[in-house]
């Protein structure tokens, strides 16, 4: 059926656009073989009135069918419907005159039906048959087309197209063209055939943007001659280009971004005279940029990033001299940037971003003198910055950070006064900050960490300009905080950590009121801390740890009302008192302030709404812990060990749903343990060592499996796992076999110690020559090496267990901690360099990693103490039924863990070894990071990577970013296991020779989410960004930084343009 004739009645049921007629149901012979009707099927509907009522429904296949069943009814008058597939053909008269006369009374009826009809088919106009076959193609399951239908009642004037009040058309003044067809943001899909292109000779603009289309990009829309604008970005069309667009001789703009075209570019779009925008990004094209793209005489806009190019960049784009903006980077070019393209006179936007490219940076660049943007972060770039850049004046973005750039800034970056944005991290920079930095009055942002300044920031710095985000961390840089560096009222972000500033805060930051994030942690500052909460509104994150500072926590910190983090700890000398109202902040999740010579009592906990953790070990506290801590139904963490409180433990924390861990020894506590304990079902450590604790251990499995020394130094305290309780123990029969059952039992008791005492011995044999030490971490009490080499030498606390990739041993320390111990074996030469690779993990701290809580070692090995989460690993539950939010879930968490390790830690830290058995559990299911630079360590050992450190080498660097990229790709990898239920494995090249829309569509069958287009748009999302992890070029993967926006929805490309140009950034 056609499609007109289909939109008059659909699925060839009743339509409201019926043709209706009364009259007696008479209808002649067929004479001697002349067609009545060209038709292939006819349907009546009979009402006969007033004889008797009823409904017949009959289908004829023949005109001859049609008069035998008429003549049973001819007596009677009916309503007659007729739906036809065909048309009808007029009766000669010579034939009709042949009929009987009641036939031929009911010929003019029939006539008029016809011609009706006939009326209606031939009303519908070419472009409105080509639109609604154009519709029967798609596939609209959220029918944003459904107001494509034939109008009813009335019909369109002549020459009219019917089409034009339908969304998405636009039709010229008199209504009789359509110049427009906008079907952007509708949500379709489908295979196009590209048949009904050829009706619209004079369509102009064609936008199929932002929609589902799969398949060819169908050739004939190249027969629209008249088109100026054509538009496909964001859709799934496939296969290699196909040829003939340079018929469309009129093209202004082309927007292909975001599909998945392969092989080479088209080369015949250079053949367009008029074409001033062209965006080909974001496909699978390869092989060079053609030369011939640089003979364009219109071209203002070029994209050809994110695609697999390759080659070197074609010198001849430095002949468009109407470019203002080219972007052309996330590809892997070889060789360096051309200094041709520094006779791109009118260009103004130039992003060549993660290209693979190397040698210095073009002098020539400074010729560009209309330019504002200049992004070439994340290549191989090599030598210092030019001096002459300092002559491009409009520039307002500045972005060379990821490279191996070395040398100073340029004093003549005094002259930018337009720059905004300064982002030189991650380099091997080195000098001071030239005071004309100090001076640029635009400057917004100032992101230089991780490179070898030194010397003291520009006093002015912030004075001149509204300074909104800086970042100096991780390098030498001393003195003190610029004065002024927050005047400008804008500053949202300070992060200064990991240097050798010192002296006391600049007293501008108490009247900060714009900061949200302050991280100084690590440096060397001192004096009392003179921040005034009162002022801070919107302060949201503190961290002033490993400092020396004194005077205490301002008693003004409550008023801060969106502080979620504040940590203060090992500030040794800090002192006073732990302010009365802090659990009152409404967004409080963690509140560190251990080894800070704190006294006085814990603050009542009147108002808690959202604090989580609570650190407050090694300090000198004392009173009790108050009851009303069960309005903290959030905490998962306290840490009270080695204070002076005492009292009895509230049974109040028994209650709390989430606690996992409750330190409180080293204290005067007393009384008995509160039995609620024993029915919590969070709990995963209670240590109560060292108090005055009475009574029996609550008898429940919980506490069964806890280390003794989790209760030891309490001499009152009995039952499992310490000595029985008096009574406790019912003799077994006569007295005679109790004596011999308690011999029994000591016996046992003896072989069991002497056998442990042997295998102890045999095990860490190697392990006790030589001078032990032991280095703690945040997390862990301040243990000596021998009360570790104890903890492994007992017999209640020692277990062997299998770790992932090798055996460990599981180990309950004295306090009752549980860990994982990993031992390594070293050489004495590499000791230095590998502890220092050890440290730097100790010291990572992330939810989604498993924590390193210190290290014990001498000259031939050491001893690696991990956190112990017997929860199992994601290798062990791949198959376990889960729905798309826990599965999403957990490949958010590993990228988060991801991230941190290699854009939060300074140097980045490669996992190494990314696979489901290194992702472990805790206990709410979340995922950690096990094994991590565990891989990278043996390789140290080994000599396989040059010797890492602060002052990496080049070398150094490019091993550790060959890991990093290795990571990115084992994490796609791992993606993909998860979205298959464990089916596809290592499946990292095996996705590519797939198609998308098949493996997507499994995927979804698997997920089983077949009828749940949201979820799929999160899948379809989610194995996009497989896709890019596991690309072949190590180069062409996104960061994990990159990847994390992608996963929350967040493309780097479609950010503005600071952001775009910020790869890598601090939390």
């Amino acid at each position: 059926m056609p499609p007109s004739i289909r939109a008059l009645f659909p699925n060839g049921k009743h339509h409201p656009n019926k043709q209706k007629h009364r009259g007696p149901l008479l209808l002649p012979k067929q004479p001697n073989n002349i067609p009545i009707y060209q038709l292939n099927t006819i349907q009546y509907s009979f009402t006969h009135s007033p004889c008797f009522y009823s409904q017949l429904n009959f289908t004829f296949s023949s005109p001859h069918e049609i008069l035998a069943q008429q003549n049973k009814y001819y007596l009677c008058y009916y309503k007659l419907t007729v739906l036809l597939s065909g048309v009808f053909t007029v009766v000669p008269l010579s034939h009709a005159l042949r009929f009987p006369m009641e036939i031929f009374q009911c010929l003019s009826y029939n006539l008029l039906l016809a011609s009706m009809f006939i009326f209606v088919v031939s009303a519908i106009d070419p472009s409105t048959e080509a639109l609604l076959s154009l519709k029967s193609e798609l596939v609209d399951d959220y029918h944003s087309l459904n107001d494509w239908l034939l109008p009813s009642g009335e019909n369109a004037p002549g020459g009219e197209v019917y089409a034009c009040s339908w969304s998405g058309i636009t039709c010229d003044e008199n209504r009789t063209i359509v110049i427009g067809l906008d079907l952007s943001m509708k949500n379709l899909a489908g295979v196009m055939t590209g048949k009904q292109f050829n009706v619209f000779s004079g369509l102009v603009d064609l936008n199929l943007s932002h929609n589902f289309f799969s398949g060819p990009l169908p050739v004939e829309i190249f027969n629209l001659t008249s088109l100026k604008s054509l538009a496909i970005r964001r859709n799934n069309f496939s296969g290699h280009f196909p040829w003939g667009i340079s018929a469309v001789r009129n093209l202004a703009l082309f927007d292909a971004f975001s599909n998945s075209f392969s092989g080479p570019l088209p080369i015949e779009v250079s053949q367009l005279d008029h074409l001033k925008v062209l965006n080909l990004a974001g496909s699978y094209f390869k092989g060079p940029i053609p030369s011939e793209y640089g003979s364009f005489k219109s071209l203002e806009f070029l994209h050809l990033a994110g695609n697999f190019l390759n080659g070197s960049i074609p010198p001849e784009l430095g002949n468009l001299k109407t470019v203002t903006h080219m972007e052309i980077g996330y590809n892997t070019y070889q060789g360096s940037i051309p200094w041709e393209l520094g006779n791109m006179g009118e260009l103004q936007y130039l992003d060549i971003a993660g290209a693979n490219l190397s040698g210095q940076i073009p002098k020539h660049l400074s010729n560009l003198t209309k330019l504002q943007s200049l992004f070439l972060f994340r290549n191989q770039l090599t030598g210092s910055i030019p001096w002459e850049f300092g002559r491009i004046m409009p520039l307002t973005d500045l972005d060379l950070s990821d490279n191996q750039i070395s040398g100073p800034i340029p004093e003549s970056f005094a002259e930018l006064k337009n720059l905004r944005l300064l982002s030189l991290m991650y380099n091997e920079m080195n000098g001071t900050v030239p005071e004309g930095i100090a001076e640029l009055p635009s400057l917004e942002t100032l992101l230089i960490w991780n490179n070898f300044f030194s010397g003291s920031l520009p006093r002015s710095l912030g004075r001149n300009s509204k300074l909104k985000w800086v970042d100096v961390s991780t390098n030498f840089f001393t003195g003190t905080i610029p004065p002024e560096i927050c005047s400008g009222g804008m500053l949202f972000k300070l992060i200064l950590f990991s240097n050798k500033f010192s002296g006391s805060l600049s007293p501008s930051l108490s009247n900060c009121s714009s900061i949200v994030r302050l991280r100084l942690e690590d440096n060397s500052f001192s004096g009392e801390i003179p921040l005034k909460f009162s002022n801070l509104f919107g302060i949201s994150y503190v961290d002033l740890s490993r400092n020396k500072f004194t005077g205490g926590i301002p008693a003004d910190i409550s008023q801060a009302s969106k502080l979620e983090y504040f940590n203060i700890s090992n500030n040794q000398e800090l002192g006073g008192m732990v302010p009365a109202e802090i659990w009152s902040l409404p967004h409080l999740e963690k509140f560190s302030a251990s080894s800070c010579s704190i006294s006085g009592n814990i603050p009542s906990f009147q108002s808690c709404k959202s604090i989580s953790f609570i650190e407050l070990s090694m300090n000198n506290l004392s009173g009790t812990v108050p009851k009303s801590v069960s309005n903290c139904q959030l905490l998962e963490k306290v840490h009270l060990a080695n204070n002076n409180l005492s009292g009895h433990i509230p049974e109040e924390l028994a209650s709390l749903p989430d606690l996992g861990v409750l330190d409180v020894s080293h204290n005067s506590f007393n009384g008995p343990i509160p039995a609620k304990f024993g029915s919590s079902s969070s709990l995963l450590l209670l240590n109560v060592s060292f108090n005055d604790i009475t009574g029996s251990i609550p008898s429940e499995k919980l506490f069964r499996s806890m280390d003794s020394s989790a209760f030891v130094g309490n001499p009152q305290l009995c039952g499992a796992p310490l000595r029985p309780c008096p009574g406790s123990i019912a003799m077994l029969g006569s007295k005679g076999i109790g004596k011999i059952t308690w011999v029994l039992l000591l016996s046992a008791g003896v072989v069991v110690v002497i056998a442990a005492s042997v295998l102890g011995i045999i095990y860490f044999q190697r392990g006790f020559k030589g001078q032990w030490k032991m280095v703690s971490f945040h997390g862990l009490p301040r243990f000596t090496a021998n009360d570790v080499l104890r903890s492994f030498s007992s017999t209640e606390s020692t277990e062997t267990v299998q770790a992932p990739s090798t055996s460990a041993c599981k180990a309950v320390l004295p306090t009752g901690i549980t860990v994982l111990v990993r031992k390594i074996e070293w050489e004495a030469k590499r000791m230095g360099v590998m502890s220092e690779f050890i440290t730097r993990m100790g010291n990572a701290r992330h939810k989604n990693l498993i924590r390193l809580l210190g290290f014990c070692y001498n000259k031939h090995l050491a001893y690696l103490l991990y956190d112990y989460l017997p929860n199992g690993n994601l290798a062990e539950k791949m198959r376990m039924e889960r729905d798309w939010a826990a599965k999403y879930r957990i490949i958010v968490g590993i990228a988060k863990g991801l991230c941190f390790l290699h854009h939060d830690c300074y140097p980045a830290i490669p996992h190494g070894d990314l696979k489901s058995s290194n992702i472990v559990f805790d206990e709410n299911m979340e995922p950690h990071l096990a094994e991590l630079g565990f891989k990278y360590l043996l390789q140290l050992n080994k000599g396989s990577f040059p010797a890492a450190s602060k002052k990496e080498t080049g070398e150094s660097n490019n091993a550790i970013k060959e890991e990093l990229y290795m990571d990115v790709y084992n994490f796609g990898e791992l993606i993909v296991e998860i979205l298959t239920n464990g089916k596809l494995t290592d499946a990292g090249t095996s996705i590519h020779s797939k198609p998308r829309e098949v493996l997507l569509r499994e995927i979804c069958h698997e997920n089983e989410v077949d009828s749940k287009p949201s979820v799929q748009e999160e899948i379809k999302l989610v194995l996009e960004v497989a896709f890019l992890c596991t690309r072949s070029r190590t180069s062409d993967r996104p960061s994990m930084e990159d990847a994390l926006k992608l996963l929350s929805g967040l493309k780097p490309q479609d950010n503005d343009r600071t952001s775009k140009a910020v790869t890598h950034y601090h939390i």
